[in-house]
């Protein structure tokens, strides 16, 4: 039995029925070449040949006296949690983006371990997806992505068991076990992080009071407007998804001395700023997001090793380049704050700047005085090409967490030289959403034109040419 870190445990108490606490993926695959119409059908074969599953995909959620631990799942049932479906023809990506939207509107089972994959079929040219949902008590984004890869290889004809019958070291309930540390232990251990919690503590704490009157370029607590995406949520959820030339963001980056992760958040403005002026509810104030910034560098745990920056979006600045200019001020003095700090000052550092987002979430006030408006997470994933039993991965999309009073949630991971937006929303509350991949187009030329950039000719899409994603045509279409 492994006992939950704080963190890890907050994201089972604050799941609701409206306010699913899982992470996912959904990633698109073609079969190898020669393969025949049965290659799915023989890659579930082979994968059901593995009944049982490792740590963490063994492991499910018990409260003890207040404190939740992991215990083991002595009755696991593979074929609950590996479903295989098909999608409605004509099988393009908008059914297959309206499937993951219903899905990751579900709860997942708390008798049960965490998790649950779908590999679904029914695409054009034979290619198939899986969409694969985890708890964030398990993972992180990062994480997830790490695992997600190990699973698979760089060279196409290397096999490998599926990712619940793979040992991923980095987990914390991967460990073997140790020796109880001895009384002095404890006390240095305990010494030692207190003399780094405690000034994270205090400086979270220091934010929150000055945001009402600090100046420069950092964001604070509650300097955020509201706006239509600070409301309470539905359990209702709508997904939207697309590809991204991580050439275009490096060449953007390197004409306005800025980087890819500044890049991103400044063409997410852009769009935010399109979709609210298209509803009439743009704010005078700039949009405020809280960007997580992973620790795993630091450190060799798994689970969530997340610190937090909050990122002026500059939203109320018509001009793209000087907008882009405003974000990177924002994050360069957020980012030159949080260098100085040891990981737990971090860890510390950021809960404490957002804990009063739980009272104005039980009291509604976050509605009119939002800590920040909306998420962005950047991911970071593979360079190389992967393949999963010989077939290619050809887009990778992260699919999130929306909120009470964060109904939109934004999350780019890379892969290749593709970085993939995924946007995830509560559906009632965000309406139209896949108008925003129109918006984050518009977004990245116009920010291209104004720098005095060409934006590349896209290729033809055709089968030698997989690489071309197909996510956002059918979600341009304006009937929902």
């Amino acid at each position: 039995m492994h006992a939950l870190s704080p963190t890890d445990s907050a994201f089972l108490w604050m799941e609701t029925r409206n306010q699913p606490m899982h992470v996912a993926g959904l990633n698109i695959f073609t079969p190898p070449p020669g393969s025949g119409p049965d290659f799915v059908a023989r890659l579930l074969a082979d994968w059901n040949q593995h009944a049982k599953a490792v740590a963490p995909f063994n492991l499910r959620p018990v409260l003890r006296m207040g404190l939740w631990y992991w215990e083991e799942d002595t009755e696991f049932e593979l074929d609950y949690h590996l479903r295989h479906v098909a999608l409605p023809q004509p099988g393009r990506i908008r059914e297959l983006l309206a499937m993951v939207s219903r899905l990751h509107g579900h709860l997942l089972d708390r008798n049960r371990p965490l998790w649950e994959l779908y590999v679904i079929e029914g695409l054009p040219g034979g290619r198939f997806a899986i969409y694969s949902k985890m708890h964030h008590a398990l993972i992180d984004g990062v994480t997830g992505a790490r695992m997600t890869a190990n699973a698979m290889s760089v060279d196409a004809a290397e096999h490998k068991a599926p990712i619940w019958a793979l040992p991923f070291q980095a987990h914390p309930t991967a460990r073997k076990a140790k020796a109880a540390p001895n009384w002095l232990e404890q006390l240095s251990a305990i010494a030692k992080a207190g003399k780094e919690i405690l000034p994270g503590v205090g400086s979270g704490l220091w934010d929150i009071v000055r945001a009402g009157y600090a100046e420069g370029a950092t964001a604070l607590p509650f300097q955020a407007p509201p706006t239509p995406f600070n409301v309470e949520i539905s359990g209702s959820r709508r997904f939207a998804a697309q590809s991204y030339s991580l050439t275009r963001f490096k060449r953007i980056g390197e004409v306005a001395g800025a980087t890819v992760n500044d890049v991103t958040l400044a063409i997410c403005a852009g769009a935010l700023r399109e979709y609210l002026l298209a509803h009439g509810k743009l704010p005078k104030k700039s949009l405020v997001a809280m960007v997580p910034v992973s620790l795993h560098g630091e450190t060799t745990a798994g689970g969530n090793q997340v610190s937090l920056l909050l990122a002026s979006l500059a939203t109320d600045i018509a001009d793209p380049v000087e907008r882009l200019r405003r974000i990177v001020a924002s994050t360069t003095e957020a980012k030159e704050r949080l260098t100085k700090m040891p990981r737990l000052q971090k860890l510390a550092h950021g809960i404490t700047s957002i804990s009063p987002l739980g009272a104005g979430i039980v009291t509604g006030t976050a509605a009119k005085h939002p800590l920040f408006n909306l998420v962005i997470s950047n991911v970071p994933g593979p360079r190389d090409p992967l393949f999963l039993g010989g077939a290619r991965l050809d887009e990778v999309y992260p699919v999130s967490i929306p909120t009470h009073y964060l109904a939109l949630n934004i999350t780019i991971s890379g892969y290749g030289d593709a970085l993939g937006f995924g946007f995830i929303a509560c559906r009632r509350s965000v309406p139209a959403l896949q108008r925003m991949l129109d918006y984050t187009d518009h977004a990245i030329t116009e920010l291209e034109s104004a720098l005095g950039l060409t934006a590349p000719r896209p290729k033809a899409a055709t089968k030698a040419a997989p690489r071309k994603t197909v996510a956002a045509k059918a979600p341009r279409k304006k009937k929902a």
